[in-house]
């Protein structure tokens, strides 16, 4: 296979921007899909070439998966890049390229129906005994759900098996939760996926969301880029990532890492995707969670920390020149931190604020890096994610990180919309976050309660 000539990114924001930096230092010609409220954007004018798929709404832009690969055809390109939401994850979209002749920049549409199904991936983790928590396969009933939560103890969780960002699951205390539990996570399943297949697993209270970055190419290579705590989290939506996690257990670590190696060979898997696990510290044990099949939007953090560009190597196995690193050659230097500033109000329970950036100046210096699509004037649509920009700051140890991430976050300057840097800036100075004391609720049950309870160092 050739080396790619020219990629249609079918993304928007600080993935587009990303992605096409990355096409040009592979000397790979870049077209941005775009819909109209995305003309003017910073990817747009960074692109080699521009081409509109549709009207602002993302229905019918950026998730109508005819129009995206018929832009990739008329456009000529040879590729398209999905990047993260939208179709990222879409096994229809690499069908689709597959027929049409277009290379998708991911795994093939059979690995992505595999690895997407929760449920079939937590059976193949078992299989290949990677760690897992106690639990089920599809449940026919409400009846069979009771059977196994009785066997295996309260609390259990009812999770849809075509799930993702917390829909269709419900964490059920006792038996006599169970019927309501099943009845709502059915009917949001349903609703959300067209899928209302559940599944339950034991409950793992305090527990620590770790996740490994593995790349695999068509020659089989596969090799894991270390792990990242995602541990920071408000309703399933992750806040803050770090890399390495701040404590793990050695064997730990060792163990989620050759079970993600594992299960992305066994799916002949290509491209970048990421294995993510709980963690019990009441137990010292992990438990696989599910694979994300696509670039994550934390991925930087596993860049600072092994000097291994996710996206180039994406972009060179597509285009059948494999892997340029075997796992002797990826070592873990130092310590990265990744803050996500989202234009929405803290105040006003995370609500969306679009409007017009006044202004805006990203933090520099050593050991930052600011991934965005941001500048003076543009126009923050009410119609895609929040997410403005991502800092990563690091350092030769999570303390110096973590310093340096408070200092970059203070020197940032927006105005015009409303953002989260102030919370996280909070957030990272609470004593807990700095010790490491966790959990994936935390935030809910401990920090957000205090912060509102102070607006006046909230404001």
């Amino acid at each position: 296979m050739a080396k790619l000539r020219r990629v249609l990114i079918a993304n928007r924001g600080e993935i587009a921007v990303r992605v096409v930096r990355a096409c040009f230092d592979e000397n790979i010609e870049s077209v941005l899909a775009v819909s109209d409220a995305d003309r003017g954007s910073l990817g747009a004018q960074l692109a080699d070439q521009v081409v509109c798929i549709g009207p602002a709404a993302a229905a019918e832009s950026y998730l109508d998966v005819d129009r995206v690969v018929a832009a990739a055809k008329v456009s000529g390109c040879d590729a398209l890049h999905p990047g993260y939401g939208f179709l990222s994850e879409r096994p229809e979209l690499a069908a689709a390229c597959e027929e049409e002749g277009v290379i998708f920049i991911g795994p093939s549409a059979e690995a992505m129906r595999r690895s997407g199904d929760k449920a079939t991936a937590r059976a193949l983790a078992k299989e290949l005994d990677a760690p897992i928590n106690e639990g089920s396969g599809v449940l026919a009933s409400e009846a069979e759900a009771r059977a196994v939560a009785t066997e295996i103890g309260y609390p259990v969780l009812l999770k849809a098996s075509a799930g993702g960002g917390g829909r269709g699951m419900r964490m059920v205390e006792s038996e006599a939760e169970l019927a309501g539990a099943w009845a709502q996570a059915h009917g949001e399943a349903e609703a959300a996926f067209g899928d209302g297949r559940l599944f339950v697993e034991r409950y793992v209270r305090h527990a620590r969301h770790v996740e490994v970055q593995v790349l695999g190419d068509a020659d089989g290579n596969v090799v894991q880029l270390g792990n990242r705590d995602c541990t920071l989290q408000r309703r399933y939506q992750k806040l803050v990532e770090e890399a390495p996690a701040h404590d793990l257990p050695a064997a730990l670590d060792k163990q989620i890492g050759d079970a993600a190696v594992r299960l992305i060979g066994a799916l002949d898997y290509t491209g970048a995707a990421t294995c993510e696990f709980l963690v019990d510290p009441d137990r010292g044990s992990a438990g696989f969670l599910e694979i994300n099949a696509r670039l994550q939007v934390e991925h930087p953090v596993s860049e600072v920390v092994t000097g291994v560009d996710v996206v180039r190597e994406m972009l060179r196995i597509a285009g059948g020149e494999g892997l340029s690193v075997g796992q002797d050659d990826i070592v873990i230097c130092g310590h990265a931190i990744e803050v996500r500033i989202n234009a929405e109000s803290p105040q006003r329970d995370f609500a969306p604020t679009p409007g017009t950036l006044e202004q805006w100046a990203a933090p520099q210096g050593t050991d930052v890096r600011v991934d965005s699509a941001c500048f003076p004037g543009w126009k923050v649509a009410p119609y895609y994610d929040s997410l403005l920009a991502k800092v990563i700051a690091s350092g030769p140890d999570r303390e110096a990180a973590l310093a340096r991430m408070r200092q970059a976050l203070g020197h940032l300057r927006v105005s015009g919309v409303e953002t989260t840097a102030g919370f996280a800036l909070d957030l990272l100075a609470h004593p807990d976050v700095v010790a490491g004391n966790v959990h994936t609720k935390w935030v809910e049950e401990t920090f957000l309660p205090e912060w509102n309870a102070n607006p006046e160092e909230a404001a």
